[in-house]
């Protein structure tokens, strides 16, 4: 396990951006998972930056994404898809032929069971990048969830929810349940690396690296990982 600690979220994307950028440098035809939610987004704003200056091509890139709500169109400005489109992939060269994310809408269980195939049929993921909710979640993945835990339909905790309101009209207008990777998924990727920014993260990071391995924080099983970083912010950092 890697930390970095870093003073600011500038400073903390700015170092995330040159990682991401080492590794597809290295690998032009690497697939990555995508994270959604306030702490990727200043990183994403770098590796536009850098595409722009042409330091980087994301044109054999292959996208996935941790999940998405369930009941939400893809065009619909709540969702993740639209949530990447903004915020990364319409400011860069990826080829929409290879962007997946997780299909929210129609047959669930199916549609999570079509998504694992298609990770394995990828040849599974090379970098994986996650953020971590004030509970410890990782994607989708709440508390109890079980290490062996494969993509799936997974119901939203209230902290969750409360957490994600701001996003949607009303706190009604928040779906219940999402499509989300599973830990035992997400434990598969090659090479994981994780953002937290801000003192509201700063237990959940204790946790998660200090913390006994537990289902209770799902993300302490990334302590059985042979390749994750941690990037963060002192604030995020205190406890530590």
């Amino acid at each position: 396990m890697n930390i970095i600690i870093k003073d600011n979220d500038d400073l903390l994307a700015d170092f995330a951006a040159d990682l991401i950028t080492s590794e597809i440098q290295k690998n032009p035809s690497i697939k990555i998972c995508f994270a959604t939610g306030n702490s990727p987004i200043k990183t994403y704003k770098k590796l536009i930056q850098k595409y722009e200056k042409n330091q980087i091509s994301f044109e054999n890139v292959v996208s996935f994404n941790l999940d998405e709500y369930v009941g939400i169109q893809p065009k619909n400005p709540c969702s993740y898809h639209y949530f990447m489109d903004q915020n990364l992939f319409n400011h860069i060269n990826i080829k929409r032929d290879n962007i997946h994310l997780p299909n929210g809408i129609g047959n669930i269980q199916q549609n999570a069971q079509n998504y694992e195939n298609l990770i394995k049929e990828k040849g599974g993921i090379d970098l994986m990048i996650l953020g971590i909710g004030t509970n410890g979640h990782i994607a989708f993945n709440e508390p109890g969830s079980l290490l062996t835990d494969r993509t799936k339909e997974v119901s939203l905790t209230e902290s969750t929810i409360q957490s994600n309101k701001i996003y949607f009209n009303s706190i009604n207008d928040v779906p219940k349940t999402a499509i989300s990777m599973g830990v035992g998924t997400i434990l598969e990727a090659k090479k994981i690396i994780l953002l937290a920014n801000g003192s509201s993260k700063a237990q959940a990071i204790y946790d998660a690296i200090k913390g006994t391995i537990t289902s209770n924080v799902p993300a302490s099983f990334l302590q059985t990982h042979s390749d994750v970083t941690f990037i963060l912010d002192k604030e995020a950092a205190k406890l530590i």
